[in-house]
Formats: structure tokens, C-alpha cells, sequence
């Protein structure tokens, strides 16, 4: 990439992500404090007679489908309900949403034809569109982290710090491929509110068949979701940190981009 592209890639970004910075404090805010609201029903919910009765009467493979085995510690309750609903579930299909009408959304309106007719490329257009969704994600990333540690400590309970941040740097390259392919699915259907409530339903989905493929004899064929490739209580609780799984996300959201900067450059407006 020239330098003059590259210049004009980081103007789009930068004036992306001052557009999102407002939205994303709201998103990394509703995150903590839901975060925050888990940590001070742990120690009711957290090892408990009651607790533990109840997942005995439960069958043992729903049990494992909604992560209830490691429930039994503040850092198995996060990893297995905070963290699969509020970051592989909500904040992915946050991300994925945004990024599909981030192109698509322009292209619905005359705000596409403007940046385009000054000397910008759509290729530059679109990259600094994707590099915008860093700001929701490093927002929400860096602000939660603190919270559920100082929350966690207020009720005399304490958090795994090292484990904690390997968490939310190995969920960035995830929610990255999520945004990859919600900037696919703006730019091949060219509408912003369908192109959002797909990638949301693909999130959703992604996550639920991996879920029930994960406890079943083709577990294997799990490998097509981005789900596989983050598990919180892996990290959080047995301090496994899949490296590998990051590096193929980082992969997959390199060729669904670089997919979304061929068809958009051949795309009629």
C-alpha cells in the first residue's frame, strides 16, 4: 500500500472511530456494570447446596451446552455466563452489526458517492471502515477488565489478573473475524439494517452449533465457527491460552476483508 493510501485509510479510520467513541463508552459501560452486577451475586450462586442441586437434576449434556460445570468458582461464573453471553454472543454481534452497516449503510445514501468523488480509493474507504472497529473494541476491552477486579475485590473475592487479560487480548482477533464478516455481508447485500440482523442471527447461531456440536460425536465440524476459537473458561479457569486458534481468526479476517475490498471495488453503486 502507497503512502498516500495509506495516509487516507487512517483519515477515514480516525473520523470512523470519533463517530463510534460515544457509542462504544455506552457499550464498554452496559458491560461492566452487568459485569460488576455478576460479581456481587457470586458468592450466593457460586458453590451453593442449592446451586448444585439443581445441575444434578439437570441432564448432563445441558448442563455442559450452557457451561454450567464451571460454575463453581467467581472466575467459572464469568467464563461460563458473563463472557459467553456478554462477549462471545453481545459484543460479537455489537461488532458484527456495526461493521455491516458501516459500508452498507453509506451505500444506501449519497454519503458513499461524496467520499468517493474526492480522490479516495474504495479500497481505502473500506479498510478504514473495518480499522474503525478497533475503537468498540479496545474501549470495551480496556474498560471492563478494572471493573470486574475492583468489583470482584469489594466482595472479597479475587480474580485471576494475568489469566483476565489473556482473556479479553485473545477475544480481540475473534471479534475482529466477527467484524470481517459483518463488513461481508454489508458489502454483498448492500443494505444496512438486513445486512446487521444477519450477521447478529449468524453470531447467535455460531455460537449455539458449536455449543451443541461440542457435546456431540461431531465436534470436529465445530471448526467453521469462529466460537471454537475462544473459550473463556479455558483461559479463565484453567489458564490455557490458545494461540493457534487466535492466529487462524487473524487469518480468517484477512481473506473475508480482503473478499470485502474485491467485491466492493466491483460493486456498482
Amino acid at each position: 500500500m502507497r503512502a498516500p493510501e495509506r495516509s487516507t485509510v487512517w483519515t477515514v479510520a480516525r473520523f470512523e472511530g470519533r463517530e463510534r467513541l460515544r457509542t462504544s463508552a455506552v457499550v464498554a459501560a452496559l458491560l461492566s456494570a452487568s459485569g460488576a452486577l455478576f460479581v456481587s451475586v457470586a458468592q450466593e450462586l457460586v458453590g451453593g447446596e442449592e446451586l448444585q442441586a439443581l445441575l444434578d437434576a439437570m441432564p448432563p449434556v445441558l448442563v455442559e451446552l450452557l457451561g454450567f460445570e464451571s460454575l463453581a468458582s467467581l472466575s467459572g461464573l464469568l467464563a461460563g455466563e458473563y463472557y459467553t453471553f456478554g462477549w462471545l454472543v453481545g459484543l460479537a454481534g455489537y461488532v458484527a452489526y456495526t461493521a455491516a452497516g458501516s459500508i452498507a449503510g453509506d451505500m444506501e445514501t449519497d454519503r458513499m458517492d461524496t467520499l468517493l468523488a474526492a480522490p479516495i480509493s474504495r479500497g481505502s474507504v473500506l479498510s478504514g471502515n473495518f480499522l474503525a472497529l478497533l475503537v468498540p473494541i479496545v474501549v470495551a476491552n480496556a474498560v471492563v477488565p478494572p471493573v470486574l477486579v475492583v468489583a470482584a475485590a469489594a466482595v472479597g473475592e479475587s480474580l485471576p489478573i494475568g489469566a483476565l487479560l489473556a482473556l479479553h487480548a485473545l477475544s480481540v482477533p475473534y471479534l475482529l473475524c466477527w467484524g470481517a464478516v459483518g463488513l461481508l455481508l454489508g458489502v454483498v447485500i448492500g443494505r444496512s439494517r438486513p445486512a446487521g440482523r444477519i450477521a447478529i442471527a449468524l453470531v447467535f447461531a455460531s455460537w449455539l452449533f458449536e455449543s451443541v456440536l461440542d457435546v456431540s460425536d461431531y465436534a470436529r465440524v465445530g471448526a467453521v465457527t469462529p466460537t471454537r476459537y475462544l473459550d473463556p473458561s479455558a483461559v479463565l479457569v484453567s489458564g490455557e491460552y490458545d494461540l493457534l486458534g487466535a492466529a487462524v481468526l487473524l487469518a480468517a479476517t484477512a481473506l473475508l476483508v480482503a473478499a470485502s475490498a474485491r467485491l466492493f471495488a466491483g460493486r456498482d453503486l
